[in-house]
């Protein structure tokens, strides 16, 4: 008769075969997601806030915030080389040529367009932040409350009744056909070349410095929707309220293997980004370029602010 061995032996290994096989589970799920994020100041202090969420969440992190351009970046989460970073929507437009354009100047439809195309490549696009970070005009504070200039319709009204106006902007943004000239189009103004100041290689610190100042008679300004110095320079953004430019919202994308191991995280940063207003990026940002501050605390401070991080 042949012996079997003693059973508590079987019992023993099955035993450590199976704290082998929770020890390797762990492991696997312990894998940190690397945040990135791109070189500018907002893709600093958004990437900060994703890094922050995170990790106060149990979920370990590799912070790989400050990775480069929107092709770096891209590359890289489609190589697997980084799970988690924030896009714009509007960039749908150039990732996937051929697409109808004027879809790209709603925001809805844009994040649902740039959403159905990424799944494709395994990407998920998160709930965006309502703030559109897109070529704008930004008016003098004291000039847009004294007229009443709160979008680019009611810029066309002063204009027309001879309002006086002249704008600090660079060479890029009033030859592109995209940039200035759209928005004349559209809202049937029309600056005259005694109304532009044009800075070569002029970028918006320098454009909303002179609108700030007053300089040689600017009282509008070349701006990005959500610059950080908008607010500091005394300065409004005034509405784009018929849509000429794509939307820019800012949102978390990130690989869909990786919510399959951390499912929460939709949770976890959609009511964060969703406070992320236009005025809230506006004055972050305003407190990294112009205050000088670090953007990780920078978005530490924010977060704890609104209750998205325990209180130390």
């Amino acid at each position: 008769m042949r012996k079997t061995g003693h059973p508590g032996r079987w019992l023993l290994l099955c035993g450590l075969v199976l704290m082998l096989f929770l020890a390797i589970s762990e492991a696997c799920a312990a894998q940190p997601v690397v945040v990135a994020s791109k070189i500018d100041t907002e893709g600093a202090l958004m990437g900060q806030v994703i890094l922050l969420v995170l990790g106060e969440n149990g979920i370990p992190v590799t912070d790989r915030t400050g990775l480069g351009p929107t092709n770096v970046v891209r590359k890289a989460i489609l190589a697997g080389e980084i799970d988690i970073y924030p896009e714009y929507t509007g960039n749908g437009f150039y990732f996937f040529k051929g697409t109808e354009e004027n879809l790209w100047k709603d925001p809805v439809k844009a994040y649902e367009k740039v959403k159905a195309l990424d799944a494709e490549n395994g990407i998920v696009w998160l709930k965006p932040a309502p703030a559109n970070n897109t070529w704008a005009i930004a008016a003098r504070k004291d000039l847009a409350e004294k007229e009443g200039l709160k979008t680019l319709s009611d810029l066309a009204r002063f204009m027309a009744k001879g309002g006086k106006v002249k704008m600090a902007a660079s060479e890029e943004f009033t030859s592109r056909p995209d940039a200035l000239p759209a928005f004349e189009k559209a809202y049937g103004f029309r600056f005259t070349k005694q109304q532009l100041l044009v800075l070569s290689g002029g970028n918006t610190a320098q454009t909303e410095r002179a609108a700030s100042i007053g300089r040689d008679g600017v009282n509008l300004a070349m701006a990005y929707g959500t610059d950080g110095a908008i607010a500091a320079f005394g300065l409004v953004v005034l509405e784009d309220d018929k849509n000429v430019q794509p939307v820019y919202e800012p949102a978390p994308i990130v690989r869909k293997t990786v919510l399959e191991t951390y499912p929460q995280i939709p949770i976890l940063l959609d009511p964060v980004f969703r406070s992320l207003d236009l005025k809230t990026l506006q004055r972050l940002n305003g407190q990294i370029v112009v205050e000088g501050q670090n953007p990780a605390k920078v978005a530490e401070a924010y977060l704890r602010e609104k209750g998205f991080l325990k209180k130390p």
